[in-house]
């Protein structure tokens, strides 16, 4: 037995203020010594969309390294893991919050990017993070394509084409393909065909897809937005931030919603599956460009445990 070893983790609800909302992820705090196939294997078992595992950065500009793993794969980059990951450290201690806004950077498997900290009288009230800037990568125009887009999802042609929106591929980190669909009736009754929307996914080149009608539940949203992301190994998804962050770089590429050199969109999510998540974004554009994309949100922490294997 003496070679059991015991890691503390933390798990934390991410795009809510309560928990049982927002989209959970487990954090390792001290993953130094785990190979690989151990990182999967307490992913595995994990068995939450994404799991966190903090190591020393290889980069001095950045305050630490994260590995983020799905119950089936790495993933080089992702949106709720790095906000959950950077509450629970403050949380504990081992990155210094000071009142107002602490910046930080966080180094990942594509590189170091910024992450804000915003806190009053102490707690963490906002997690805020910047995504690499947004790739346009194509749109689906066929019929015959869009035809089986809908069917992966359960849906009829006419809900996506009479929305007169582009099918695109966006991405901020993470290719996503961005579906919009015309009703929020629609939307809430979609039946998503996993092993069809894998298909389509290897097709457009994307990790996932991304529903949304700009019909909302809350009177505060810009968008509501279901993510299915089968091929990466989360059905659905509750609180998507790399898919946010494209989402709200389509809108304002596309001129669907008022830009100015700061556009700020709430995109809720998580409705159909019990966990409402709310997402800030914000687009900051200059000469008719896109220079970055932030995302960030609220978090609770929920579960403290240790896990020994």
């Amino acid at each position: 037995m003496s070679d059991q070893r015991s890691l503390k983790f933390y798990q934390a609800d991410v795009f809510t203020g309560q928990p049982f909302g927002g989209n959970p992820v487990a954090v390792f705090p001290d993953a130094q010594g785990l190979n690989d196939h151990q990182l999967q294997q307490i992913a595995r078992e994990m068995n939450l969309s994404e799991t966190v595992f903090v190591l020393p950065p290889t980069d001095q500009a950045a305050v630490v390294r994260l590995r983020i793993f799905t119950p089936t794969q790495e993933i080089p980059f992702a949106g709720h893991p790095v906000l959950g990951t950077f509450y629970v450290l403050a949380q504990l201690g081992l990155i210094a919050v000071t009142d107002g806004v602490t910046r930080v950077m966080q180094e990942c498997n594509i590189g170091l990017f910024p992450v804000e900290l915003h806190a009053r009288e102490g707690q963490v009230t906002r997690v805020v993070m910047t995504q690499p800037k947004p790739l346009f990568l194509g749109s689906v125009d066929e019929t015959e394509d869009l035809f089986d887009i809908a069917k992966a999802l359960g849906l009829s042609l006419n809900q996506i084409v009479d929305t007169k929106r582009p099918v695109m591929v966006v991405s901020t980190g993470l290719p996503v393909l961005i579906v919009p669909v015309r009703t929020l009736t629609a939307v809430r009754s979609i039946v998503p065909d996993a092993a069809a929307i894998v298909e389509v996914c290897e097709q457009v080149g994307a990790n996932g897809i991304l529903v949304f009608t700009s019909i909302t539940v809350e009177d505060h949203a810009t968008v509501h937005t279901r993510m299915f992301a089968p091929a990466i190994g989360i059905l659905e998804d509750p609180a998507t931030g790399s898919a946010s962050g494209a989402m709200g770089a389509y809108l304002v590429h596309n001129g669907l919603v008022e830009v100015g050199p700061m556009t700020e969109l709430i995109v809720e999510q998580g409705y159909e599956i019990e966990r409402p998540s709310r997402i800030l974004v914000q687009v900051e554009s200059d000469d008719d460009a896109i220079q970055s994309v932030k995302v960030g949100g609220q978090v609770v922490m929920v579960v403290e445990g240790t896990l020994t294997f």
